[in-house]
């Protein structure tokens, strides 16, 4: 069985709702971070060396960092669901999606998040965090134009890496800038396998508000 080492509050939120979009069984091992750091507990360190989540385990396999989670569950467990058929555009362009959520996307946002802690010591990097982010946020708001999922009408895993990008836009107040980003968080939040994923995993800051 799927075992997800889950630490509360962070991305691998999404590991869990994948495995509900997917009706697949797995069981949840829970780390809590610490109080005043928030940081990942030590004992994460025990699963993989850079102790960090999500992280999971099946038989002798163990997997981390959530594009190639996302990947491995999807080719031993999705059966054709929740991405394009290998060998077309459309997979091609779902493939970018799980790179870019990580490898570009959420850079600036977490440069945002560190330099703001920097008060005005930080204030020469503002402009160039502020571009980055407008670039970003710009091409994922225009790719959600006239469509309800980033491949079109249907849902796929595409969503559900990009999804941590989306709420973390929120929790930055950056909505009314980009309302096809705000009225898609709200589209797979409103999922009832994001929801299953929330009662499953506990508290989660970026979460639906109501």
């Amino acid at each position: 069985m799927i075992v997800v080492h889950h630490l509360n509050d962070s991305r691998s939120q999404r590991i869990l709702w994948l495995l509900e979009e997917l009706g697949l069984p797995y069981e949840i091992k829970p780390y809590f971070r610490d109080a005043t750091t928030r940081l990942a507990p030590p004992e994460l360190t025990a699963v993989h060396p850079l102790g960090k989540s999500p992280v999971v385990t099946e038989g002798g396999a163990t997997v981390i960092e959530s594009g190639a989670i996302i990947d491995y569950v999807l080719r031993h467990h999705g059966a054709g669901r929740l991405a394009p058929p290998i060998g077309t555009p459309e997979y091609e362009v779902h493939q970018q999606w799980l790179h870019y959520a990580e490898g570009s996307a959420m850079l600036p946002l977490m440069l945002h998040m560190y330099v703001a802690r920097l008060g005005e010591a930080g204030a020469p990097l503002h402009p160039r965090i502020e571009g980055e982010l407008a670039n970003h946020l710009g091409y994922l708001d225009r790719s959600l134009a006239n469509r309800d999922y980033l491949m079109g009408k249907e849902l796929t895993a595409a969503d559900i890496q990009m999804s941590f990008v989306g709420e973390v836009a929120g929790a930055f107040g950056r909505f009314d800038a980009y309302p096809n980003i705000a009225a898609w968080v709200r589209r797979f939040q409103a999922r009832p396998a994001y929801r299953k994923a929330l009662e499953k995993g506990g508290p989660y800051n970026l979460g639906p508000k109501s």
